[in-house]
């Protein structure tokens, strides 16, 4: 009679039990929800701002007390070259735009912050991502800004450096034909924005219309302090690094005096 084999006991597999961390401290420590919106860490602007030390002439009179306002330095045309100027003057709220596409099956998954590209090389391919942040203080300032990079994390702290040196300002009323109110909830006039194979034409509407436009140009908008406004477009609308840029183009034209 043959012996019989002993049987291999069975690994038991150990459940770890999950942490659960509520919303309030991932907030703080500035992760990106479901949405994707990147919660702003203020801990860090204020200690990057302690100490900043200016090596420009605006960052000197910013720091010194002699410029108070961001729209003094707007008014005058002058170009801002650090990006803690922004953030001395202005409390902004950041945002990235859904450029990418993940991953998937018939093309991909759903939309997401990451464009990734990669490049040919002996070695293999070469990953690279980009990304499209906006800024803005919800009180009529607004700027845009891309960042890339091999890693994520450093593709977006360029996009928000660069959105910050890029803002404007813009001109808030209530200018629907049936609503005489007095907020700042829309735009003054119409105006079309240019950019690529895209013209982008926004109308002033009355209070409590809403932002009718496409889901990303709501980010441009809300982060603008625009509550209510009709759009229309015209060209290739799903290349959305076009499309903001033709939003910013249209906003800067409310400005025009």
């Amino acid at each position: 009679m043959a012996k019989e084999k002993p049987k291999k006991e069975e690994k038991k597999e150990e459940i770890e039990e999950e942490q659960i961390i509520p919303e309030e401290e991932l907030a703080e420590l500035g992760k990106i929800d479901e949405k994707e919106v990147i919660v702003p860490e203020k801990k860090a602007v204020v200690n990057e701002i302690a100490g900043w030390n200016p090596k420009t002439k605006l960052g000197r009179d910013v720091k010194e007390g002699k410029i108070k306002s961001i729209d003094e330095i707007l008014d005058g045309k002058r170009k801002i070259l650090e990006s803690e100027i922004v953030d001395y003057l202005l409390t902004l709220k950041t945002d990235l735009i859904n450029i990418g596409q993940s991953k998937g099956k018939f093309g991909g998954g759903k939309r997401r912050i990451w464009r990734q590209t990669q490049r040919k090389t002996k070695e293999g391919n070469i990953p690279k991502f980009s990304t499209l942040a906006v800024v803005g203080d919800e009180k009529g300032h607004i700027g845009i800004g891309t960042g890339k990079s091999k890693e994520t994390l450093p593709a977006k702290e360029k996009a928000i450096k660069k959105a910050k040196l890029s803002i404007i300002k813009i001109k808030r009323t209530c200018s629907g034909f049936d609503c005489a109110c007095s907020e700042l909830h829309t735009i003054p006039f119409k105006t079309t924005g240019k950019a690529g194979s895209i013209r982008l034409t926004l109308i002033p509407a009355p209070q409590g219309t809403g932002l009718v436009v496409a889901r990303e140009l709501k980010k441009v908008l809300i982060l603008a302090g625009i509550k209510d406004v009709y759009s229309k477009s015209f060209g290739k609308k799903r290349t959305t690094f076009n499309l903001i840029k033709a939003c910013i183009d249209a906003l800067k034209k409310t400005n025009i005096k």
